[in-house]
């Protein structure tokens, strides 16, 4: 993966438009989700995991209550937001 700069806070806002349901927090950006059940929500997290090998890009995913999830993007070795987070959750945005 060839390393991305890290994003402006312009270039941030700009993106953000174009994501429903993601929230700018700090150097991350996140997002809930509420699936009808347990098993839909590990799957969904499955799917999560594919899409994020093949991008070589990883989220922080959390499992919480029994169908909600949360996702959290970042790029840790540029300590902020960069285009590899907003690919990410735009192809996890296609997911639902």
């Amino acid at each position: 993966m060839s390393r991305l700069p890290r994003l402006s806070q312009q270039d941030i806002d700009e993106r953000m438009r174009g994501l429903n349901g993601w929230q700018q927090k700090d150097n991350t950006i996140e997002r809930e989700y509420t699936l009808p059940n347990f098993a839909a929500a590990v799957g969904f997290i499955n799917a999560v995991a594919i899409l994020a090998e093949k991008a070589d890009h990883h989220p922080n995913i959390e499992l919480y209550g029994w169908n909600h999830v949360r996702l959290t993007l970042s790029t840790h070795d540029r300590q902020g937001l960069t285009d590899y987070d907003f690919q990410l959750a735009a192809h996890i945005g296609e997911l639902q």
